[in-house]
């Protein structure tokens, strides 16, 4: 629909205004410069990288998404809610591999 592309525009120059380029082309560095966690955000990826074996890579593939669910929603903040919500699809996409 028209108002889900406006959305994605919007998100989209959000990304390229923060850093010159979309959030699945940002560096590991430039995951922390722009993606900030505060340390309850770092605590609860810490446990879900223990609990579910994930690895750095995939880490920042969660961090990047979540960043991108913030931007949709129009936030300059990456809130738990957006960390939450990545988390949730990631483990979606793992369930849906081993059904495969």
């Amino acid at each position: 629909s028209r108002t889900v592309q406006a959305r994605v525009r919007h998100a989209r120059e959000r990304q390229r205004q923060r850093a010159g380029k979309p959030n699945h082309d940002l560096s590991n560095r430039e995951v922390e410069q722009y993606c900030p966690l505060s340390a309850e955000q770092t605590r609860l990826l810490e446990e879900v990288i223990a609990k579910f074996n994930l690895s750095a890579r995939a880490l920042h593939r969660i961090i990047k998404l979540a960043r991108t669910i913030a931007d949709l929603a129009d936030s300059d903040a990456l809130l738990t809610e957006h960390l939450t919500e990545a988390i949730g699809y990631r483990r979606l996409e793992r369930l849906d591999s081993l059904l495969g």
